[in-house]
């Protein structure tokens, strides 16, 4: 009976001296891991090859980044356009106006991805000659929306702008960056 009670008493004295190992600290939240910004790449990787085949007027390059129920807003009528084959008909006829190739600038590009939407925006410059042989050059205010479908990021809606003088209702395509 002694050696129970000496039992008991030594294991109760080393319980009471033993502390529960302290609980970790929770992992501090950290940013979306990498696949945000190699997604964010991957979306400035687009717009350079859509920039590439735009300055060649290569309309089935600058398509190849479209979802086939694209919308966009752009800066001559229609009010917007629906599907793919309605914006595809909208770069044909941009394209005619021009005689040789296009330059593209864009200017502060910032793209955010999540894992399913993305969205870039910018200025644009664009620059040529016009089949009369006018120069045009045009800044623009540009946005895309991206969806992920099936791991591949498609433009799903374009909006491309650019300012208005509220007084006269014309388009003020004589404004340039600052800086």
């Amino acid at each position: 009976m002694k050696t129970t009670i000496l039992a008991a008493t030594l294991a109760s004295s080393v319980c009471a001296g033993a502390q529960a190992p302290a609980p970790k600290p929770a992992p501090h939240p950290t940013p979306h891991p990498a696949p945000a910004a190699s997604d964010e790449t991957r979306i400035r990787q687009i717009l350079e090859r859509w920039r590439v085949a735009f300055e060649k007027k290569d309309v089935g390059g600058v398509m190849s980044i479209y979802s086939r129920d694209v919308v966009a807003y752009d800066i001559v009528p229609p009010l917007q356009y629906v599907g793919f084959e309605a914006y595809r008909r909208d770069y044909q006829d941009f394209f005619a106006q021009y005689s040789g190739p296009l330059r593209v600038e864009m200017r502060g590009l910032h793209v955010t991805a999540g894992d399913k939407v993305a969205v870039a925006f910018m200025l644009e410059r664009v620059t040529g000659t016009l089949k009369g042989g006018e120069p045009s050059d045009l800044w623009l205010r540009a946005t895309q929306t991206y969806r992920k479908v099936d791991g591949r990021w498609l433009a799903v809606h374009d909006h491309i702008s650019v300012p208005a003088d509220l007084a006269t209702g014309k388009a003020a395509l004589d404004l340039k960056p600052s800086g």
